[in-house]
């Protein structure tokens, strides 16, 4: 966790709402980096990262507009997916890579990263750090349990000849995070590879996840300043809400946030109970949140000093089934012509069961994590209809997967890392 959480005033947020969200972003970046960047050096970094639209719609595909009745706006969609790798892990993957690019250039040093993915974390993390000079990255993947698009995204990146190599791991998420966490535990092997984590269990990842939280509150208070902000996160390992907490935290207009979960759901019953028991994962359709021991949850429990009772007045949550999550895709889609992917879907589920028991009116933001075609096979069964793709993945679909198989085992990992490093 970082040492404080800055507190952004008013007058200071004023000015970052009218900003574009790049330059936002570097402003913000600023309260959590020491003086190796220049404000300059953080503003080139963040328009160069942020590259692409950060777009806010309403559920019937109109984009956010003050000028439109305010009851047009009951329901938004974040779309967090129009990155290059068509997933919410582009922002602080890129921002990442852009930042620990530019400490090697200064320092000279070779790093190794390691990242377990559950999905979309290691294709933004791979396409990030691809050809990056001085750094090496192996992505963990559970053997059978990422999507088709997802596993021929991972496998594809750098065209095998590349400083990215693809790991698919026979086990779950769960054991993939658990070896990157072994590997940096064993002193050794992270001195002899000068091991660096990309996932969330390295802060660099979850802060500017934080920005776009706080940029798109901004956006949305100053057209709509009377009511309320409710974010619904689908979410898994929890950095997307930490990113949204620690926004909030810094003074983002956000009154409080909707946990979406499927089966793998520890949190919500946290929520509900108070007690936490992390579990073994089971296999989902919304397959990047199958994850039973989320690496974030520590994180929440720091920003609320420990207290169920204050994380409960922010966050509220509920858990589904595939075969609600099936159904609600088909009768949003059948209403409204929304094509939604599975985990956002979740998403919007629950935001659909808090909104039931809330009577003051509120604006609605459903979080939408990723690309429908990255999921193309079951979005496609489900909804009866052809998912075109998008100009990355008819590339990466064209392309010879490169992959290592392998046990889940410290012992094969060490091996593999020596080998390519």
């Amino acid at each position: 966790m970082p040492e404080t959480i800055p507190n952004v005033s008013r007058d200071e947020q004023a000015e970052l709402g009218a900003m574009s969200f790049a330059d936002c972003a570097a402003k913000l970046a600023r309260y959590f980096v020491d003086n190796k960047f220049s404000d300059n050096d953080l503003k080139l970094l963040c328009r160069d990262a942020y590259d692409f639209s950060l777009p806010i719609r309403t559920i019937d595909g109109h984009d956010l507009d003050p000028a439109m009745p305010e009851s047009s706006y009951d329901e938004l969609i974040l779309e967090l997916f129009h990155g290059p790798t068509l997933a919410f892990k582009d922002f602080a993957a890129r921002f990442m890579g852009r930042a620990a690019s530019h400490l090697m250039q200064s320092s000279g040093d070779q790093r190794t990263i390691l990242v377990a993915t559950s999905g979309d974390t290691g294709g933004a993390i791979g396409d990030a750090f691809l050809n990056q000079k001085g750094i090496q990255v192996f992505i963990l993947f559970p053997k059978g349990g990422v999507s088709k698009v997802q596993e021929q995204q991972l496998c594809t990146i750098g065209g095998g000849n590349a400083n990215v190599h693809a790991i698919a791991v026979d086990g779950t998420f769960d054991d993939c995070q658990q070896l990157v966490k072994e590997a940096f535990a064993n002193k050794k092997m992270a001195k002899q590879f000068n091991l660096m984590s990309a996932n969330s269990i390295n802060v660099g990842r979850v802060i500017p996840q934080s920005f776009y939280y706080f940029w798109t509150s901004l956006q949305i208070k100053a057209a709509y300043m009377d009511k309320p902000i409710v974010y619904s996160i689908p979410s898994g390992n929890l950095g997307n809400l930490t990113g949204g907490l620690i926004a909030r935290a810094m003074g983002a207009p956000i009154d409080r946030f909707v946990i979406g979960n499927n089966a793998n759901d520890p949190f919500v019953d946290y929520l509900a109970s108070g007690e936490y028991q992390p579990r073994a994962s089971v296999p989902t359709l919304s397959n990047a949140m199958d994850i039973g021991r989320p690496n974030n949850f520590p994180r929440i429990l720091e920003l609320f000093k420990g207290s169920h009772e204050a994380i409960q007045n922010v966050c509220w949550g509920a858990s589904f089934s595939d075969l609600d999550t099936e159904r609600h895709m088909r009768s949003l889609h059948t209403a409204t012509g929304y094509v939604m992917c599975p985990h956002t879907a979740v998403g919007h589920m629950a935001m659909q069961e808090f909104a039931k028991d809330v009577k003051r009116p509120f604006t609605q933001v459903t979080v939408s994590t990723a690309h429908p075609a990255k999921f193309a096979d079951s979005v496609e069964r489900i909804l009866r209809m052809d998912v075109p793709l998008p100009k990355p993945l008819k590339k990466a679909m064209k392309v010879q997967k490169v992959m290592h198989i392998s046990p889940p085992t410290l012992d094969a990992l060490q091996e593999y890392v020596e080998k390519k490093t």
